[in-house]
Formats: C-alpha cells, sequence, structure tokens
C-alpha cells in the first residue's frame, strides 16, 4: 500500500547523499562561525631548533698523560668537549688549576692542552671549560671577593679562548651558601664586561633526583638570576640517584627532567623572566653517566644512552653531555670486574660503538664550520722559533718525542728513523709514525736544551771511554752515560731516549728534556 508523504519535503523523496552534503557545509558553516569569535589555536613549544642541539662529552683533563697522545680521544670524539674542572690551587689559594693536579702552565708543558684546544677549535668541535666537581675546593669558595673570583674565572676563560663555560656545583659547594654571591656577581661582571657580538654562556650543572632538583639547587639558580647572570641553560646530572635496588634509569631520568622542567617554569616566571620561545626545554640539558655509576646497582647501558637520546630529541632539549670521554671504551682483559667504576673505562661491553655517537645523534647542529687545512699555506719552520725541533728525515725518534713540521706540532707513536714526513696525506693514521697534536701557537716560548754554568762537568770528548754514571757536558747541557761507549755524540739522546747510552741533566727547573717539552704556552 502506498501512502502520500508527509512533513515539510511532501512529494519530495530522501537523497542520503543530499543529507550528507548539507550535513557537511553546516558544519563547515558552524566551524566558520567558531573561528571568527575564537582565538585561534596556538601551538605548544617544540623544544630547541634542531639546528641548536649540540652535544659535547666531559673530559677528565686530570687524567692526561702526556705521551699518550696518539688517536687523541680529546681531538676524535664527536661533537665538543667540556674540559674539568678546574678548581682553585687550596682552599684558600685563589690560583685556577686542572683538579689541583697541574697548574695551567703545567697543562700547557706536560700534554700540550691549549694547543689541543686550539686544533679543536680549528676543526670545528666547540670547547667548553667546567669549573668545579664533586671533589676539591671550588674557585667560588677559595676567593675571599667576587672581584678575585671573576679575576680567576676570567684569566681561564681568556686562556683557552672559550665563549661557554659550565659551572659544575654539587656535594658540598652546593651547601656552601656563603659562596652563592660571590660566584654569582662574579659571572655577572663577566658577562658585563664582554662585548655584545660575543657573549658568554653560562651553563649550570647541578644534580637531581627523580623528582628534579635539591632545594639548594633551585635556590641557587635563583641567586643567579636575581644577580643579573644570563644563564644560559641548566643541566641535569641523571646520574648516581642513590637507588639500591637495579631500577630503569632512563625512566627515572624522563621523571627527573620532566620535573626539572616544571621546576624552572617556576623559577623563570618567579624572576620575572621570559621562556625562550621553545620553551623551557631551551634551557636543558642532561649528562648521564656512562656504563658503571657510582651506585653500583645504577648501570647505564647503550640502549639505555639511545632511549633518553630519544626522549631528550622528543622534549627538544638543548644539550646532551656524558661522563666521560675518558671512559668511552670497554675495559681491557686485564681489568677484572670488581664492581669498582674505572676512571678509564665504562665498566659494560660497548662492542664496536660508543656513547659519543648515540649521545650526539641528532644533537651536532652547533658544531662550527672548520678551517679547510688545504686553504693554508705551508708553513716554513723556523729552528729559532719553534716550541720543538723541526722534523728531520736523517734524525732517531724515540716514543712520545715531539716535534714540529708546517707549523704543526707531532708526537712519535713509536721508534723511527727517516720515512715519510708526519704530515704525509698517503698514511693511514695506524700506518704512520706520528700522531698529529695542534698548530703552533702564537704564545709558544723557543725550544732550547738545559742549560748549566761553565765547567760543571768535563766537556765531552769522541776519544774517551765513558762508563755508566759518567758525567759531561756539550754545547753547555749536562749528561749522563747509561752505559760505556766511545765516540756516540751526547745530544743525540734529545731525540733518541733508546738507543743512545746517553741522557740529558735537567738543567733550568721546569725544563723537560725527556718529552722534548721545553716550551710553554700562554
Amino acid at each position: 500500500m502506498n501512502a502520500r508523504p508527509r512533513g515539510r519535503f511532501r512529494g519530495r523523496r530522501v537523497s542520503w547523499l543530499r543529507v550528507a552534503a548539507s550535513t557537511l557545509a553546516g558544519l563547515a558553516l558552524v566551524a566558520a562561525g567558531v573561528a571568527a569569535v575564537a582565538p585561534p589555536i596556538s601551538l605548544p613549544p617544540m623544544g630547541t631548533p634542531v639546528d641548536q642541539r649540540w652535544y659535547a662529552g666531559y673530559y677528565d683533563v686530570t687524567l692526561d698523560q702526556g705521551t699518550e697522545l696518539a688517536d687523541d680521544e680529546l681531538a676524535t670524539a664527536p661533537g665538543g668537549a667540556v674540559l674539568a674542572f678546574v678548581v682553585a690551587a687550596d682552599d684558600t689559594d685563589c690560583t685556577p688549576t686542572w683538579g689541583k693536579a697541574y697548574t695551567l702552565d703545567d697543562a700547557a708543558t706536560r700534554f700540550d692542552l691549549d694547543r689541543r684546544v686550539e686544533r679543536m677549535r680549528r676543526e670545528g668541535h666547540p670547547v667548553m671549560i667546567s669549573f668545579g666537581g664533586a671533589i676539591n675546593t671550588d674557585l667560588a669558595v677559595a676567593c675571599a671577593t667576587s672581584v678575585e673570583t671573576a679575576k680567576a674565572y676570567g684569566s681561564v676563560i681568556d686562556r683557552y679562548g672559550v665563549d661557554t663555560i659550565d659551572l659544575d656545583i654539587e656535594a658540598k659547594t652546593l651547601a656552601d651558601r656563603s659562596s652563592w654571591d660571590r660566584r654569582a656577581r662574579a659571572i655577572a661582571r663577566l658577562q658585563q664586561a664582554r662585548p655584545a657580538d660575543d657573549p658568554l654562556s653560562v651553563w649550570l650543572t647541578l644534580p637531581v633526583g627523580p623528582d628534579g632538583l635539591t632545594r639548594h639547587g633551585i635556590d641557587l639558580i635563583a641567586g643567579m638570576l636575581r644577580a643579573g647572570v644570563q644563564v644560559a641553560g641548566v643541566n641535569a646530572m641523571t646520574m648516581n640517584y642513590g637507588i639500591r635496588e637495579p631500577n630503569n634509569l632512563v625512566e627515572i631520568s624522563e621523571r627527573a627532567l620532566d620535573a626539572t622542567a616544571s621546576q624552572l617554569r617556576d623559577v623563570w616566571k618567579d624572576a620575572d623572566l621570559d621562556l625562550p620561545p621553545g620553551g623551557v626545554t631551551e634551557l636543558m640539558g642532561a649528562t648521564p653517566m656512562i656504563g658503571l655509576n657510582d651506585v653500583p646497582s645504577e648501570v647505564f647501558t647503550l640502549d639505555d644512552a639511545r632511549a633518553l637520546t630519544a626522549f631528550a630529541s622528543d622534549r627538544g632539549l638543548a644539550r646532551l653531555s656524558m661522563w666521560s670521554i675518558n671512559r668511552d671504551h670497554t675495559c681491557g682483559p686485564n681489568h677484572p670486574f670488581t664492581g669498582t667504576v674505572s676512571t678509564q673505562c665504562s665498566g659494560v661491553d660497548q662492542g664496536d660503538e660508543s656513547f659519543a655517537d648515540v649521545l650526539s645523534n641528532g644533537y651536532l647542529g652547533r658544531a662550527e664550520d672548520a678551517v679547510p687545512e688545504a686553504d693554508s699555506p705551508v708553513i716554513e719552520d723556523d729552528p729559532k722559533t719553534s716550541p720543538y725541533p723541526i722534523w728531520n728525515s736523517t734524525a732517531f725518534y724515540s716514543r712520545g718525542v715531539k716535534v714540529v713540521w708546517h707549523g704543526s706540532v707531532y708526537v712519535a707513536k713509536w721508534w723511527n728513523q727517516g720515512g715519510t714526513p708526519p704530515d704525509d696525506p698517503m698514511l693511514d693514521t695506524s700506518a704512520s709514525a706520528w700522531s698529529y697534536i695542534g698548530p703552533v701557537l702564537a704564545s709558544d716560548q723557543p725550544f732550547r736544551l738545559p742549560q748549566l754554568p761553565a765547567g760543571t762537568y768535563p766537556e765531552w770528548d769522541a776519544a774517551t771511554l765513558y762508563n755508566q754514571g759518567d758525567r759531561v757536558m756539550l754545547d753547555g747541557t749536562g749528561y749522563e752515560a747509561k752505559w760505556w761507549s766511545r765516540g756516540q755524540r751526547p745530544d743525540r739522546s734529545i731525540l733518541d731516549h733508546d738507543y743512545s747510552p746517553w741522557t740529558p741533566i735537567e738543567g733550568t727547573a721546569g725544563e723537560d728534556v725527556a718529552g722534548v717539552g721545553t716550551s710553554a704556552s700562554g
């Protein structure tokens, strides 16, 4: 039975396609109306721009061994390096030192630190200096006034030519509130003295727990801001949480970083300061301790490094670091697992991987362009001004001896004589007897042999038979016989420590004849 249609659309059949079309049109009109009266939706901050994210591993300068410079970890690691730690010479001595083990001059003479820093700069690897650390006396604690503190900091910054510093404030130093004002005013003074086109970036490295920064850490940051310090960022030490039972370090670190982000938002708000365009994570970094941590139950693996890097990238953290470049390899077979953390290996099996490669993935955006060495003119070396002897194809060289060739300093990896020049581009690194350290510096002092007062010992005579322990002089330099010889010139021992029957006698204090290291930078 057919019934007549009723209603508004009497006599018309319903088209579901038309219904759908009209419904969509209606929704579009509603949306347009809402857009006309509602503000546009703002997207959340995306963190640090990818091309500004950077990685730099910490490098413990106090572990440097001078002659062990072949395949230099500092120069070949990806990204940049944070050189650690500059501290006071003593509890009341405001002189900057490397971990109280070396003065700045010692570091230049013993293992060419100034030269290696300049090499990194020329090759496009950012370098920053870290002051403080968990042990020894912080400069802000030892120095009596903010002016003295600023002078101490400034001498280090000027010497190494850095534009970024790291203040590692932890343990007893973090609890020493009496030093906070001196440090803050000193840093503010240094920043104010810099030209506008060359600012000093200051990072605060602070310990965190699963719930973020400590009360001391929050208060210290707030004090820095009140003093007018332009804080570039806060680097969270995602390590050594003190958890006794094995736990997922990445999950704990993620929780700690999110909590730190919330705390920093509040600190910046309380200081009436705007956050960067990318949000609070533009002010944040993270530094895990690779491999075995100081807490036996905490072990940071390569898989943990991959997970933490992914988290940091997702949040848009500005910086990733690690402790430390010195530890970034598997321990050797002669180092039995004792549960004791080594300063020179990670304590976990890394295979062919490095933590630096993993953590720097996506964090190499801040490296500056390297200076192309191919475009640099060949430098004619001058023996009168060279910090080390000029390389000679006929001389004998022992392992650890340094030479200059074409404006660069090299160190012998093994005993050698003749062969190709140190800068031969056709030789693979493993095949060359020489390892590149860095360029000759304008501040280098000319190489000189130690001199003794005339007549201190008899003059060497080619016809005389000398026995072990005999001492002679040649051209003002003293030598002692290691075994009997006749006709063997003592000055060969300057470069050949292995087969020469003589060894130089030190003259002027501080001269390192054994390494042919009488130069000093700075």
